[in-house]
């Protein structure tokens, strides 16, 4: 038999590798942003793709995830599927023709009043994305891992491309601020492709209603809806509370508004290394934990997981942190680097993240969906009440903060439910021992300040190795099942 933590490994490379090379080469986007788009600009572009995450969570209503529980409780495989699938092409059209309707005042509302041309283009990308959610999750459960990468990886390559094209060979210098529709164009064009290669999916689906199953659905969904409609607020209402919150109703306030969040984002992008790692991770780890619910060895597996997925967080901070002089230089405009303080906060909160990520499965397996939902939602809370408080005296750093805080919370909330209600047995004193040493080599490393640039990376580097070495050495003697508890 083989070993499922292996098979998850493989699953979370095949399913991850759009979302990790997506990610990294949008990663790769941020020189020629910063380096193209005034500050002001990219920072619309950042309050945009926040309303593009609030968005994608409501229009595909949990749906995926609805999709994949169902699947393994029904023999009517096909019947699930049209089911989910109905119901997001319901919802996604109602969405679009309210949208064109009510375009303007949602500008305004946006404070990007002179560009309702924005929210056009932003409801038909998300609505195409939420629409080919569903096909593409059919893909996974059926573990079609090359047509599905494939599908991904050419939408990305082409709103790639195509970035490359408006912005370097189209875009006027003296309107460099066209470089935000032309963004918004490049991604309309790469999420069309994915409709268009799943063409033969959507001519098989059967337009037929199942209602009993619908509602089964919804009920199971809505829940797993409002905790990622909740999440995103902890992930990027700091954005748009940002804008907001600095703007105080003139030209000038709305551009310095504008800058701060650009300013914040390009340094959010640092931290990004994380949020790759875990989106791959995520793909793959959902199924997978579904599969293996009713398996004898389940929390041991769980386990060892999750120490594997503390470690690996806690080297892309040491990584990422020891080596910022590095990673900055990805931000071609020296006026970001005012926000560098944020990117080891942000790192840190993202590792708590992965955590609870990881460990909240446990209410998707009891089918308790209900608790992710008040989870997320008390954090949501906490978000918006942090950012409300303190961004008008400390701006953008209220934000880094708020997201530790707010991860942080829900971990030990997530935790204390699940010992409750679905108790798994994980070694939480490794996971405060990986994040203690990789806080204290933090703290060492970047006081070796030399001015010898090749000495200062030398040293801090050797900290990371010596990290990875202590991880190998204590991870290494599990095989004994002594010491796997």
């Amino acid at each position: 038999m083989s070993n499922p933590i292996k098979k998850l490994v493989g699953q979370t490379a095949i399913y991850g590798l759009p979302s990790i090379v997506g990610r990294f080469l949008n990663f790769l986007l941020v020189p020629v942003y910063t380096l193209v788009l005034p500050v002001s600009a990219y920072g619309d572009v950042s309050e945009l793709y926040a309303y593009v995450a609030f968005l994608v969570v409501f229009l595909t209503f949990g749906m995926e995830t609805a999709y994949f529980h169902f699947l393994q409780k029904r023999e009517d495989k096909e019947g699930v599927f049209n089911s989910s699938f109905l119901t997001v092409l319901i919802l996604n059209s109602t969405f679009l023709v309210l949208l064109l309707l009510l375009y303007q005042p949602l500008a305004i509302a946006t404070l990007f009043e002179n560009h309702p041309e924005y929210i056009v283009l932003l409801g038909i990308i998300v609505c195409i994305d939420a629409v080919s959610a569903l096909p593409l999750a059919k893909l996974r459960a059926q573990e079609k891992a090359v047509k599905f990468a494939t599908i991904q990886m050419s939408s990305i390559l082409v709103n790639i491309g195509l970035n490359l094209f408006f912005l370097f060979f189209l875009l006027d210098e003296n309107d460099p601020e066209k470089g935000v529709l032309y963004i918004l164009i490049a991604n309309l064009v790469a999420s069309a492709l994915k409709p268009i290669a799943l063409f033969k999916d959507f001519l098989a689906i059967q337009w037929k209603l199942d209602t009993d199953l619908i509602k089964e659905m919804v009920f199971y969904a809505f829940p797993l809806m409002i905790a990622g409609m909740a999440g995103i607020v902890n992930e990027t209402i700091d954005r748009i509370l940002l804008k907001q919150t600095l703007y105080r109703d003139t030209p000038e306030s709305l551009l310095h508004a504008s800058e701060q969040v650009g300013i914040y984002s390009a340094n959010y992008k640092l931290a990004m290394l994380v949020t790759i790692f875990l989106q791959a991770y995520r793909y793959a780890a959902e199924p997978f934990f579904f599969s293996q619910s009713k398996s004898a060895d389940r929390d041991k597996q769980y386990r060892h997981i999750m120490n594997y997925l503390v470690a690996v967080l806690c080297v892309v901070f040491l990584m990422v942190t020891l080596n910022i002089d590095f990673f900055k230089g990805f931000i071609r405009n020296e006026a970001y680097y005012v926000g560098l303080d944020v990117v080891p906060i942000l790192l840190l909160a993202n590792i708590f993240l992965g955590i609870y990520i990881n460990q909240s499965i446990w209410y998707k397996l009891s089918g308790q969906t209900r608790f992710g939902a008040f989870i997320a939602i008390g954090g949501a809370t906490l978000t918006i009440i942090i950012n409300v408080m303190f961004i008008p005296d400390y701006g953008y750093m209220a934000c880094a903060w708020a997201t530790l805080i707010v991860y942080a919370a829900q971990t030990v909330a997530s935790f204390m439910l699940s010992r409750k209600y679905y108790p798994i047995k994980y070694n939480v004193r490794k996971f405060f021992l990986y994040m203690g040493i990789a806080l204290l080599f933090f703290f060492i490393g970047t006081r070796f300040n030399f001015d010898n640039t090749i000495l200062k990376y030398f040293s801090r580097n050797l900290l990371l190795l010596l990290f990875i070495g202590l991880i190998w050495l204590m991870e290494k003697p599990k095989k004994k099942e002594k010491l796997t508890v």
